[in-house]
């Protein structure tokens, strides 16, 4: 059924908070292509932020994939917001008063990382949820080739990658990025989620470590020193279809916030596609007797991504937020109707996250073509 070799095939799972229940609805149209029993088509699986805790999850059930979007289906059309961080007023506030008297501590006794939520009980359910044994047991049977977690190093203000993989691959260095195997835990995956300022930074041996996206100045370098030859690419980035208005005043903080976000999540990725598909396009101007001895080589690539508003349809389901979320935003200038993409990576609710894995399935199946193709399935 397939004919190009599946570990030279990589995915590339990106950060955007909740948003990233997108990526599930994708997944669930391409394993419909596959039998009950078959492994990832994919054997190199690359994610950051919100995408690495999907990529994760995959990658523990490698060697079955429709049991892994399965599972992974569950988990986000049953989410609530406390399973992410704690959102009831008692713990919204006792964290909120914690912080303070933390700010009034001198430095050298404060150690504990600053943020806007307590993340206690996204590490709670990645334990439950999580098998990371599972990951060494894949790679050795060969239905996994490599994981990779990108998170951004405060120390350093470089992009690391840190990975697992088959024996064959090793380590990377590069301007302001490296690779670094090492044995995944739950740690990676919460530095890697850690939006800076909203999620706590994480303590990895000697750094301290946070969303993957902020240094992340090339998305597609992981895949490609994994070995990639081919890259799926679920991007989280939508359309914005709000008319732009004329501004009258200065920006709100809320909108100022949402287009950082934006920009931490998909201004890199989508700049690091235009530089691969230049590379590709020069290297077809190119002899192929010639292109054999260069460092180069032609990666194909598919991208998949929102066809609707994510801002906007997170304003539908506004009212599901926990109150004291809403009232905790609201100073800021976040309401139902407010221009700004904070919510839409903030509200981890049922009905949200559901509405974003249905797009996610209705997407993919309008490329089904080009999913049949990039996997080369026969009808």
């Amino acid at each position: 059924m397939e004919k190009a070799l599946p570990e030279k095939t990589a995915i590339v799972l990106g950060g955007g908070g909740a948003r990233a229940a997108y990526q599930v609805g994708v997944l669930k149209a391409i394993v419909q292509f596959y039998p009950r029993n078959h492994g990832i088509p994919f054997k190199i699986i690359c994610g950051t932020s919100a995408g690495a805790i999907n990529g994760t999850s995959i990658a523990t059930h490698a060697s079955c994939f429709h049991l892994g979007v399965r599972k992974l289906e569950w988990v986000w059309r049953n989410f609530r917001t406390e399973k992410i961080y704690k959102s009831s007023a008692r713990g919204v506030l006792g964290h909120l008063c914690k912080m303070l008297l933390m700010s009034l501590q001198d430095d050298r006794i404060n150690t504990h990382a600053g943020s806007l939520f307590n993340s206690d009980p996204l590490r709670d359910m990645l334990n439950q949820l999580i098998n990371f044994i599972r990951i060494d047991r894949n790679i050795a049977s060969g239905a996994l080739n490599a994981l990779s977690i990108d998170v951004s190093c405060y120390n350093t203000s470089r992009s690391v990658t840190f990975f697992q993989g088959s024996h064959d691959i090793t380590d990377w260095h590069r301007d302001r990025r490296s690779g670094q195997r090492t044995q995944l835990n739950t740690d990676h995956l919460l530095a890697s989620s850690a939006i800076p300022l909203i999620f706590p930074s994480i303590k990895l041996n000697q750094g301290y470590y946070g969303d993957g996206s902020v240094h992340q100045l090339a998305p597609l370098s992981s895949p490609i020193h994994l070995g990639a030859k081919k890259i799926l690419v679920i991007n989280l980035e939508s359309p914005h279809k709000r008319q732009p208005q004329e501004l009258t005043h200065h920006p709100k903080v809320a909108t100022i916030t949402g287009h950082l976000l934006d920009t931490i999540f998909s201004d890199t990725l989508n700049s690091d596609l235009e530089r691969l598909e230049r590379i590709n396009a020069t290297l077809e101007l190119i002899p192929e007797e010639k292109r054999k001895s260069l460092p180069l080589t032609k990666i194909e690539t598919l991208v998949i991504k929102p066809s609707e508003d994510l801002s906007q349809l997170a304003s539908y389901y506004y009212k599901e937020m926990p109150t004291a979320v809403k009232a905790m935003l609201r100073p800021i200038g976040i309401k139902q109707d407010t221009d700004s993409s904070i919510v839409s990576y903030l509200l981890f609710e049922q009905a949200y996250c559901s509405a974003l894995i249905d797009l996610g399935y209705q997407d993919a199946m309008c490329q089904i073509d080009e999913l049949r193709d990039f996997f080369a399935i026969t009808k």
